[in-house]
């Protein structure tokens, strides 16, 4: 009894942080993915042996100004990530999210040493000190951090409650704000940035060695679970390690989470379309074919609880089409280097040269997902077997 109950108390509380990243991340998704794109676009026009030998920019050397100011737009985003995370955390937190946009916009200030230059400054003994209180406080920026900047907003929301709660009324409204952001600039710098900066860069790292380590059994692996984590919504933690691993993609190389994601969303997809093709109940093509090209375009839940889990054999062929073509990922090292669309558009957001790989990938998963759906499918009635699950929830109902 008292393990249920501990068992029961932990899990919440995983799943309750996992719904907290998803409510941090999911507002400032558009934003991501609009830099993403942009990012894709540039690499597009930039990427040598994509449409010819030279690139499209040394091939027409008046795009150059146009795709300059693609970088521009393109980079902005990841480089002030910390301004997004701050307003959305701290919002999420229960604090004020200009307060946290405010941190933010410190943290990656111009007068700092650019994050992504922090290590040669280190190395090169070059790295600025401002000498507070007799501490020296290094003068670190934290350019397209994700841990930090969440360590962060959730502290300063903390401080803020605990001025809103202690400073008289005719006071809080001037010195809250005040007291908020000079104590929280100082622990940040001094303390919490410092120390979720190592956090940050030992979970990338950590990251990049399990993938380059487990190879192409790590991705199949992952192909294989990444629709049952669906259901589970553990998914929807993806998004902040995605965005960590993307904002060092010099590091990182890119996300090997996104092109499993979009293999995974076109196996379910070509699972639901071989289901159109084993049905003769005209309710049920109908929900197959608009299922399946939901799935196709990267919105599984039709395809997904409406189809293939009611048949359940979909379901897990679907697992197996995602699986093989994780192998096949992990096995060609195809990278994501922008957020995007989890569907066939994905290749829009994967590296430029490993985007035949990922088309590649793509008609793996359709091919495996859809054949083993149809080769099992065709011994037994599709069709009665709907009927079937359908009316077990009403038999339920009436029994009850």
């Amino acid at each position: 009894m008292f393990q249920s109950i501990i068992l029961k108390k932990s899990k919440q509380g995983f799943v309750g942080f996992v719904n907290m990243l998803a409510d941090i991340f999911v507002p400032i998704i558009p934003a991501i993915v609009a830099a993403g794109l942009l990012m894709a676009l540039h690499n597009v026009l930039t990427a040598p042996h994509l449409f010819m030998a030279s690139s499209l920019v040394a091939a027409y050397p008046n795009m150059k100004g146009f795709a300059a100011f693609i970088n521009v737009l393109a980079n902005a985003p990841f480089a002030f990530l910390p301004v997004l995370i701050g307003f959305s955390a701290t919002k999420r937190f229960g604090g004020n999210p200009f307060l946290g946009a405010a941190m933010g916009m410190m943290m990656v200030s111009p007068a700092l040493v650019s994050g992504y230059d922090v290590s040669t400054a280190l190395a090169s003994h070059q790295l600025a000190y401002w000498h507070i209180l007799g501490m020296p406080v290094a003068q670190a920026g934290y350019q397209g951090s994700v841990i930090p900047m969440l360590a962060v907003a959730w502290l300063l929301s903390k401080i803020e409650k605990w001025c809103h709660r202690r400073i008289p009324e005719a006071l809080d409204y001037t010195f809250t704000p005040l007291i908020t952001i000079l104590v929280t600039g100082l622990l940040t710098f001094v303390i919490v940035g410092p120390v979720m900066r190592d956090v940050s860069d030992g979970l990338t790292n950590g990251l990049l060695w399990l993938y380059q380590t487990s190879g192409a059994v790590g991705t199949g692996v992952l192909g294989l679970l990444y629709a049952p984590l669906v259901i589970t919504g553990l998914h929807q933690s993806f998004p902040a390690i995605e965005t960590q691993l993307i904002a060092n993609v010099k590091q990182t190389g890119g996300s090997f989470i996104f092109p499993i994601a979009s293999v995974s969303n076109i196996a379910q997809g070509a699972a639901a379309l071989a289901v159109f093709f084993l049905t003769k109940d005209k309710k049920q093509r109908g929900l197959a074919s608009s299922a399946s090209m939901s799935a196709l375009l990267g919105v599984t839940e039709p395809a997904m609880f409406g189809i293939n889990l009611k048949l359940k054999f979909p379901f897990v062929a679907s697992m197996l089409g995602s699986g093989a073509a994780g192998i096949y990922l992990g096995l060609t090292h195809v990278l994501a280097v922008s957020l995007g669309s989890n569907s066939v558009l994905g290749f829009i957001s994967i590296a430029t040269q490993s985007i035949p790989a990922f088309l590649i990938s793509c008609m793996i998963s359709f091919a495996v997902s859809f054949s083993a759906t149809y080769v099992y499918g065709r011994r037994q009635e599709v069709t009665e077997v709907l009927r079937t699950a359908d009316e077990q929830p009403k038999e339920a109902v009436a029994a009850n």
